[in-house]
This record gives structure tokens, sequence and C-alpha cells, in this order.
């Protein structure tokens, strides 16, 4: 079993952001893509690589792009602490929620079930549980980063198709251990640092700065 939540998350983060929405994916898949929908076989690389990258404020955090995602799970774990401190009564939480939508992502959403009612954590009972998305994104950057310096550039094996690589690294220095060690240290003896975020900035950065020059050029 994965040894917490925050690392069990990084595995499908790691997987479906900074593999699949990788351009090296997409020059690796648009064959196949097209083959499946025929009425896409004017999409170029680029044309896949952008649609599946938008980025710009979305009301549903199920829907956010990466660079906006982690502000959905701010709001939340903002609103859930001021609930259990009783600074925030779950009468107000409706407009408490608008308006942390408004500070956080210059939107508002039109009606609760585009806002507080979109997750069922809540209602399930499932507190203190948001935090482990913004982690798994973290563990994920620095896990892959890891991965890139032991072996290689993970461009050239997606874009070949080849992700028994990156896997096998996984199972290896990931998988294996289960609950051998608590999070903070099985990152630390993985990538020799402390979970940190500088590796989610350094990605966030790099790509929207790619994503930007290929939408200009």
């Amino acid at each position: 079993m994965a040894c917490s939540l925050g690392l069990h998350e990084s595995q499908s983060r790691l997987w479906e952001n900074q593999v699949g929405r990788s351009r090296a994916f997409w020059e690796c898949w648009r064959a196949n893509t097209v083959a499946t929908f025929p009425e896409l076989a004017s999409a170029s690389v680029d044309d896949l690589w952008l649609a599946s990258n938008q980025m710009c404020p979305s009301m549903i955090r199920t829907e956010a792009d990466e660079a906006t995602y982690n502000l959905h799970i701010l709001l939340r774990t903002e609103l859930e602490r001021a609930l259990i401190a009783g600074e925030l009564d779950a009468a107000d939480l409706a407009a408490a929620w608008r308006e942390r939508m408004r500070a956080l992502l210059g939107i508002e959403p039109p009606d609760d079930r585009q806002g507080v009612l979109q997750d069922v954590h809540w209602s399930a009972g499932e507190f203190g549980y948001f935090p482990t998305y913004t982690l798994g994104n973290v563990y994920a950057a620095q896990l892959l980063e890891s991965a890139s310096a032991e072996l290689g550039d993970l461009e050239d094996l997606v874009q070949a198709g080849d992700f028994a690589t990156l896997l096998g690294w996984l199972r290896q220095n990931v998988h294996r251990w289960g609950r051998t060690f608590r999070a903070a240290e099985l990152m630390e003896r993985i990538t020799g640092q402390p979970p940190g975020a500088d590796a989610l900035l350094r990605r966030l950065t790099s790509k929207v700065d790619d994503l930007d020059h290929t939408m200009a050029s």
C-alpha cells in the first residue's frame, strides 16, 4: 500500500499531467488518435498538445489546468480549516466559496452545483483530504526530475512510446517500498532532497513558457 495519500496521488498526477499532457506524448500518439477520431486528421501535434493544455481559470476542480489546479485546493483547504476551527459556519460556506473563487481565480460560480457542491468529500465526511492533491503534484514533479537525471531525456522515451522504462524506475524506487518509510523520508531517499515545491514551480514555469511560445508562433 502507498505510504500516504499524497504519494499515492503523485503516481496518477505524474502519468496524467507530466506524461499524458506532454508534447512528446502527442508526437507518439497523434497517429493513433487520428485513426480513432478521423475528424482530427487536420490537427497537428501542436494543436493536440495545446488543446490538452488550455490554461484558463475554471469553475470545476477536476477540469482545472496544471497552472490553476492547486488554487482550487488552496480554496478548499482554507475553507475547511475555517470550518473546523469554528471560524466559518456551514450556512455561510457557499458565500465564502464564491468570495474565495473571486479572490484566487477571478471568477465566480453561477450556482452552488459549480461551486461549493461540486465535490463529495465534505458530504462524505472526508476532511483533511484536499491537500493530498497538491502534495501529489509536488511529489510528482520532484520524482520526475530525479527520474530524468538517472534515465536521461524522458521526452525521447515518451516520444518513442517507451513508457516501461519510467514505470520500471517508479516500481524500483517508489512502489516496492510500500509503507516501509513515511512520505517525506521516502522522497528524500529517492531524490536526495526533502519534499519541496521548487521542482513543481520549475515545471509549471517552463511549461507555460513553452505553451506561450508555441501559441505565438
